[in-house]
């Protein structure tokens, strides 16, 4: 018994982006690596994400800070309003942010890249002459993204817990020293680490989701633009998928501190 056409329509891409991962994984280990090229779109990425990144944090950090703050005085916990904040910030916020801007800007514009030299047929070119795409154009693009993903990951933790700080304590009025005291208590290594594993892979998956619609783009004029659009709507999805699977796994693997 055959599977319906549209169910088969449905599972080839998922297929693709599957191999496409998977060559990516595969190239970036065979020389020659392209090391001009992955420092020029480090660069460029983080040119076009490390802004953006910084002043979106400061609000999403200031607003988990100030939820929080009313959580706790409902529950006469406000002792432990540095905890939830910084915790959230850290584990949820930041690697989401960052996701978010380094697939809206970076993966848009390495979308735009690719899909225009698809158009301009260049990539069948590079394929005609022996040159792999992949290797030469994809990897250096992915791993940037990735790479980027991470230090800017640190960045958003970094403001979004400076901009918590400053509303819990200086708006509301909070006591700076039991803010980071409660912190303190309940944080540990491994909050840090999921953090920047959950940065890395949203920045790799963003990135393949990228090269992927800009090597296969629609046909017609539109094409380009389209695949853009697609590509920043399905790293989105994807990045909240990756995030509550890494969440539901940190959760359960990882015992919290002091128990």
């Amino acid at each position: 018994m055959t599977s319906p056409a549209p169910i088969t329509r449905a599972l080839t891409p998922v297929g693709r982006l599957f191999a496409l991962a998977i060559d990516i994984v595969r190239a970036a280990f065979k020389p020659p690596f392209q090391l001009r090229e992955y420092i020029e779109q480090t660069w460029f990425v983080t040119k076009v994400s490390a802004l953006p990144t910084a002043l979106f944090t400061i609000p999403f950090g200031a607003t988990i800070a100030l939820l929080l703050a009313e959580l706790t005085r409902q529950f006469g916990a406000q002792s432990q309003t540095g905890a939830g904040a910084v915790l959230a910030i850290v584990q949820q916020a930041a690697p989401i942010v960052t996701a978010l801007l380094i697939a809206g800007a970076g993966g848009s514009a390495v979308c735009a890249d690719l899909g225009a030299r698809t158009i301009r047929e260049e990539i069948a070119a590079m394929e005609v002459l022996g040159i792999s795409p992949i290797q030469r154009l994809v990897v250096p693009r992915v791993l940037a993204m990735a790479t980027t993903a991470v230090v800017l990951n640190g960045l958003a933790s970094v403001v979004g817990v400076g901009g918590g700080y400053f509303f819990n304590v200086i708006v509301q009025g909070g006591t700076p020293g039991a803010y980071i005291a409660s912190f303190s208590a309940v944080a540990q290594v491994s909050d840090i680490v999921v953090s920047e594993l959950k940065a890395f892979l949203f920045g790799f998956t963003a990135g393949v989701v990228a090269a992927y619609r800009g090597l296969n783009p629609p046909p017609g004029p539109k094409g380009v633009g389209d695949a853009v659009n697609q590509s920043v709507v399905i790293s989105f999805v994807l990045v909240f998928l990756i995030n509550l699977v890494l969440t539901g796994l940190y959760l359960e693997l990882v015992p919290p501190k002091g128990s």
